[in-house]
């Protein structure tokens, strides 16, 4: 038995029956890291040591029969966005490279309260900025199905290290599509829960009104039981919400009769790779013969949400990145005059070149006389998307879509057209802009054998639906089973 290749569920299972310990399944992980991590470079970071005590105390606590939970002795990757306390957190930017937080952002805290095992932190588009890993300061990653291809974004490590069994599972942040457009370029489970279901504390921001921590896995099952533990309210996170968490475990229902599934004619774009094309309706077609109602639903002002999402997010983004001066932590530039001079060659030094266009763009929509132009404008077109899915939501209780509008592209393709680039989350974003709760899974493979996603899309809070959905067609078929070769 390989056990690096292991769900959640299913290494708990073998934990419970001693079949081996946390201390040996941690070790076979570092073994398939060592043996695959210098082709595909999914980590940025190694916490060995800390991993080997956490597996040790993991075997203590499974050997008394005390404090153990599903995730006990678990080997998970964490996107090197979230605050892990006195271990290196660089949002993959030099400006962050020698920053140690005196803190856990509040979902690793849970997940070290629930018995994880951190194998190390996983590389990712600086600061969250980009759709294929490859705006990395530290290097690209590449996807373990076709290591001439990227990983997808900007949670591409988390996604690669899931795909190419260097964990079981790992946490990703999506602020316009970035757990579920990798997932889908990895042939994984990534899910973005509703904005305000798991606490953004220790969330290193890019745009805070659209930033959401959530699982990658290798199925459903193993997703629910991330979700029980990261999910709920925390008061150290202003839009946190307060409202009573689902047992997740009980959404696994592998039925979908009777359920009314919305297609949105606006998400099959002009575009779209022919192969998700067909792979989607596919499932689609699937899903109905399960007894699944159908029907196609419009969500007119789609065409707007990539131009609404990138005034938004830049916005944000120069904000929150002022922070970044190298006065208090964080890199700072040697040799300038004076404090001026200092801020501005540091910011020089430490961004990488989509983080500087983000931020100036951001500047811009925010500057006196472009401000309602651009960015008031923007939110009230953000009202608008959100009101087409509650529309849409009075008559469904879920929506069907392609995740990404073509499987991986190869690496160097889409840097020089940052266009194109932004185009690839052109499915994703209207959730984030909406804040609702969205799913990718495996639904099939392009002719060259590279994995599509299925994006089921939801009502707020309302997560349940959609891991039934996913669930069913998950149990039904075989798309997820399959996992790429390295050797």
């Amino acid at each position: 038995m390989e056990w690096s290749r292991l769900t959640a569920h299913e290494a708990h299972e073998y934990l419970m029956k001693k079949s081996f310990s946390s201390l040996e399944l941690t070790q076979s992980f570092y073994d398939c890291i060592k043996a695959v991590d210098s082709k595909v470079a999914a980590y940025l970071t190694s916490m060995e040591e800390e991993a080997y005590q956490q597996a040790q105390q993991a075997d203590e606590k499974i050997a008394k029969g005390e404090g153990v939970t599903e995730l006990t002795g678990i080997p998970l990757a964490l996107k090197d966005i979230l605050c892990t306390k006195s271990i290196r957190t660089t949002c993959a930017s030099k400006i962050l490279s020698n920053f140690y937080p005196p803190y856990d952002a509040t979902v690793v805290k849970k997940l070290r309260e629930n018995g994880a095992v951190f194998l190390g932190k996983a590389n990712m588009d600086e600061f969250a900025m980009g759709s294929s890993t490859e705006n990395s300061g530290f290097g690209i990653t590449r996807n373990p199905w076709d290591l001439n291809r990227i990983p997808g974004g900007s949670s591409g490590g988390s996604a690669a290290a899931v795909a190419a069994d260097e964990c079981i599972a790992s946490l990703g942040s999506d602020t316009g599509g970035s757990i579920r457009q990798p997932a889908a370029c990895c042939g994984v489970v990534g899910f973005k829960p509703t904005y305000g279901r798991v606490s953004r504390f220790g969330l290193v921001a890019f745009a805070s009104s659209l930033d959401q921590i959530g699982p990658i896995t290798k199925d459903v099952t193993d997703c629910t039981i991330l979700m029980n533990s990261i999910s709920g309210h925390d008061t150290n996170d202003s839009t946190s919400v307060n409202v009573a968490v689902p047992d997740y475990r009980k959404a696994l229902v592998n039925d979908v009769k009777g359920m009314k599934l919305g297609i949105p004619n606006e998400y099959f774009v002009e575009g779209m790779d022919p192969d998700v094309e067909r792979a989607v309706w596919e499932a689609i077609k699937l899903l109905e013969k399960w007894g699944a109602s159908i029907k196609e639903v419009s969500l007119p002002h789609t065409e707007y949400a990539v131009a609404t999402y990138y005034i938004i997010c830049t916005a944000e983004a120069s904000s929150n990145l002022a922070r970044y001066d190298g006065v208090k932590y964080g890199h700072r530039a040697k040799g300038y005059d004076g404090l001026i001079d200092m801020y501005g060659k540091t910011r020089s030094e430490g961004f990488g070149p989509e983080v500087k266009r983000r931020i100036m763009l951001g500047t811009y929509v925010l500057s006196a006389g472009y401000y309602d132009a651009y960015y008031r404008k923007a939110q009230q077109v953000r009202t608008l998307i959100r009101e087409d899915f509650d529309r849409a939501f009075e008559e469904y209780d879920a929506l069907l879509t392609a995740t990404s509008p073509t499987p991986a592209f190869m690496i160097g393709e889409k840097v020089k057209d940052p266009l194109q680039m932004y185009l690839s989350d052109i499915l994703t974003i209207p959730v984030n802009l909406a804040g609702l709760p969205g799913i990718s899974i495996p639904c099939g493979f392009s002719h060259g054998g590279l994995p599509i996603g299925l994006q089921i899309i939801g009502k707020h809070f309302d997560e349940e639906k959609i891991l039934r959905v996913a669930y069913t067609f998950e149990q039904r078929t075989d798309c997820h089973l399959k996992r790429p070769r390295l050797d």
